[in-house]
């Protein structure tokens, strides 16, 4: 029998946690509730779920530093809930690893939705494909990323987004086509979280490659890949 899927819920408003542990445990998963963010991270270290619904505003410890302290040593995915006025907010979060927001007031169906994406893009791949540029190593079946040896610690997004743009070199994508790519579905300003997106990946690369910049802006445009090796005349 496949385990159920483990799912953390962490929320101080409990109506909101219960709705959301009412409607994942129906789509047959495993969740559990925390109602303050002092423990979290000690939480998390010592009994890792499979993905964790982080709230950014909680008492003890705000979601965004939680995020950034189990950035320090897990790659499990992380969806935050934020209110729809806080773009700032959501694009730190994102900066700091989460890999998907959910706005609030938000339809709970679209929530397991979210989850099974991004569960799915967790999940390694039945595929044996490797992609090699330069340095950069991606393997896809074990969803690893290597530059010169080293592991690049890529959340599920950042992975997707590598993967699409190292399989097409040279190809300029637009974000809307990035957005339906990697996420699968589109919404308001999501373009945005791209672009948080693509500077971690790049921040992450140029740790090991400091001198070369292998994700092009396109202004005006998109973005493309370049393998280390190649030059691109013209952008920066």
């Amino acid at each position: 029998m496949k385990a159920q899927p483990k799912i953390l819920v962490i929320e101080d408003e409990q109506k909101i946690a219960t709705l959301l542990r009412d409607y994942l445990q129906r789509s047959d998963y495993q969740v559990d509730l925390l109602n303050s963010g002092e423990r979290a991270v000690e939480r998390i270290r010592r009994q890792p779920p499979d993905l964790v619904i982080l709230d950014l505003m909680l008492p003890g410890k705000d979601g965004l530093t939680i995020c950034r302290e189990v950035r320090a040593f897990s790659d499990l995915p992380i969806l935050i809930l934020t209110a729809k006025v806080d773009e700032v907010d959501r694009l730190v979060g994102l900066e700091m690893g989460a890999d998907d927001y959910i706005c609030k007031p938000f339809s709970p169906r679209e929530v397991v939705a979210r989850v099974k994406a991004v569960l799915r893009r967790a999940r390694p791949a039945a595929e044996t494909q490797q992609i090699t540029a330069g340095a950069l190593l991606l393997e896809v079946a074990t969803r690893r990323v290597t530059v010169k040896g080293a592991i690049l610690h890529l959340t599920p997004n950042e992975f997707d987004l590598l993967k699409v743009l190292m399989t097409h070199p040279e190809r300029v994508f637009e974000r809307s086509d990035l957005i339906a790519l990697v996420q699968g579905y589109d919404f308001e300003g999501y373009d945005r979280t791209i672009d948080s997106h693509i500077k971690n990946i790049r921040k992450k690369i140029g740790a090991h490659l400091p001198d070369v910049q292998v994700i092009k802006t396109v202004y005006g445009v998109g973005y493309a890949f370049y393998p280390p090796e190649a030059e691109t005349p013209g952008r920066e």
